[in-house]
């Protein structure tokens, strides 16, 4: 039933290529989520946003550019892909947006996806893109022949969205209120990588049907593409959003700005996520990019999750798990906590326990440490080690408080903040990972100087408080020597208004 209203509640952008789909998406998004670019065919999967407008909320569907078919097998299969993945979207849709080009007219293309909308028998009501100007409205008249509603716009300035928008709602059905607040938060999954190392066959091989495109060519994925997913049903179900992002090469390898787009939204994604999966290819094992995009995570406090794929074909050539995870620990000590998923998204083998694993992982970034264990711990393990100290003066600990949860931040309260050098914070972390079983978690220290009776409390104090500079010596006062006025030398006043020397 709660399915059957969210499909009920989607609005998927169809057209012909290049005519300003992802444009729309982001304006009705209020978000510059999908690519846009001159370029066609930019986008290929289909990007799924939960979105609102005034106060309804809705699921938005933007689909590839689906080009005209003359009814033979198209050689290339991401464009076969590509109308695949739209048809898919005509399904769960309420409604659909057709946007077409005002300014170029109506095309073959745009009758073909006017046909297929036909067929798929859903709502749809026609948005004439690129009507900048009040002189481009005319053109959009040339498309009441598709026999749907048409609604000159401009998707990049966001004339006529209004309109259109209201429109789009009263095809919608009511939204239960009571089911939108039974609704869990999901978890947001990002899996990243490099180029090709199975990110999509992965989150395939999770939802069992071909939600993403795979091929063999290296960037077939281009957005970040948002996809649902449920394990259970009922009050013990666990919800998911599985964010498949664009593969990342090293930012002095991409030549193009649509690869370039691509790895901002890859970043974005890990900023905004729960948990990040670093998927791995284990025939090449971890490269110098497998370690960049290791070191973005860690750097963005994110949890991880370490999964090694393709790993019967590693296997086949006398690989053990033992040897790869030695392996791995030593080419990446810095992720020693994360926990490490031998598995083949081709053959299914240990997809169910990477996601046990990101559960595990997910639970405990989230987890909030009693304050008195805490500080018993902290202070067990400082009574071990000799505590780092600088000009005669050691670094005292007082107490430790968690102030946040995903990522995990842990505020420790010292005399001097200055005297915490980064081995002695790595000991700490290390510590209370071991103490806790912080699996895969991220965990962020804050050390906090506490203040000494007479210390300056404000920058003015500090600053009066100060020793002041000794005078230089050796000198007598007058105009600074040629070239020690400013960089480059010479003085600052200008020759016509310097004295003459008598």
């Amino acid at each position: 039933m709660d399915e059957q209203r969210e499909l009920n509640r989607t609005v998927a952008i169809v057209g012909r290529p290049n005519v300003g789909k992802s444009a729309l998406f982001n304006r009705i998004a209020h978000r510059r989520i999908a690519i846009v670019h001159d370029q066609s065919g930019v986008t290929r999967d289909r990007i799924v946003r939960e979105v609102a407008w005034g106060d309804q909320r809705f699921r938005l569907i933007d689909t590839g550019g689906i080009r005209l078919f003359d009814g033979t097998k198209e050689g290339n299969v991401i464009e076969m892909a590509v109308r695949d993945q739209a048809a898919v979207a005509l399904a769960d849709a309420a409604c659909v947006i057709l946007v077409t080009d005002a300014q170029a007219g109506l095309q073959p293309a745009d009758e073909e996806v006017a046909r297929i909308v036909r067929k798929a028998g859903r709502p749809c009501l026609v948005a004439a893109n690129k009507c900048d100007l009040p002189r481009h409205e005319p053109g959009a008249h040339e498309f009441a022949k598709l026999a749907f509603p048409v609604f000159p716009i401009s998707a990049a300035h966001g004339r006529g969205v209004e309109p259109l928008m209201d429109e789009v709602l009263k095809c919608l059905p009511p939204e239960s209120e009571a089911a939108r607040e039974a609704e869990a938060k999901p978890l947001r999954v990002a899996v990243v990588g490099r180029p090709n190392a199975g990110k999509s066959s992965y989150i395939n091989r999770l939802l069992r049907n071909d939600r993403v495109i795979v091929s063999d060519v290296a960037g077939t994925t281009r957005d970040c593409v948002d996809v649902p997913f449920t394990i259970g049903t009922g009050p013990t179900a666990r919800h998911y959003v599985l964010v498949d992002t664009a593969g990342m090469r090293h930012v002095h390898k991409i030549d193009t700005s649509v690869e370039r787009f691509s790895l901002f939204r890859s970043e974005e994604a890990v900023r905004e996520c729960d948990v990040a999966v670093l998927v791995m290819d284990a025939e090449i094992g971890p490269t110098t990019q497998d370690k960049f995009i290791a070191n973005m995570i860690q750097r963005e406090g994110r949890a991880c999750v370490m999964l090694v794929n393709k790993w019967d074909l590693a296997r086949a050539k006398g690989a053990t798990e033992t040897a790869a995870i030695a392996h791995l620990r030593e080419m990446m000590p810095y992720l020693r906590h994360v926990p490490v998923v031998f598995m083949s998204a081709q053959e299914g083998y240990n997809v169910r326990a990477s996601v046990d694993a990101i559960d595990r992982v997910a639970g405990n970034q989230r987890r909030t440490l009693p304050t008195g264990v805490l500080n018993r711990t902290l202070v067990n393990a400082l009574e071990r080690v000799q505590l780092p100290g600088r000009d005669g003066r050691k670094l005292r600990f007082f107490y430790a408080t968690q102030t946040g949860a995903n990522p995990m931040i842990l505020r420790l309260f010292v005399n001097d903040a200055r005297l915490a050098t980064k081995p002695f914070q790595d000991f700490l972390v290390r510590t209370l990972r071991e103490s806790f079983d912080l699996e895969g978690a991220a965990l962020i220290l804050q050390f906090r100087s506490r203040l000494r009776p007479g210390d300056p409390k404000t920058p003015e104090e500090a600053e009066a408080a100060a020793p002041k500079a000794p005078r230089r010596q050796g000198r007598k006062s007058g105009p600074a020597p040629k070239g020690r006025g400013r960089p480059g030398g010479g003085s600052l006043t200008p020759k016509s208004r310097r004295p003459k020397r008598k």
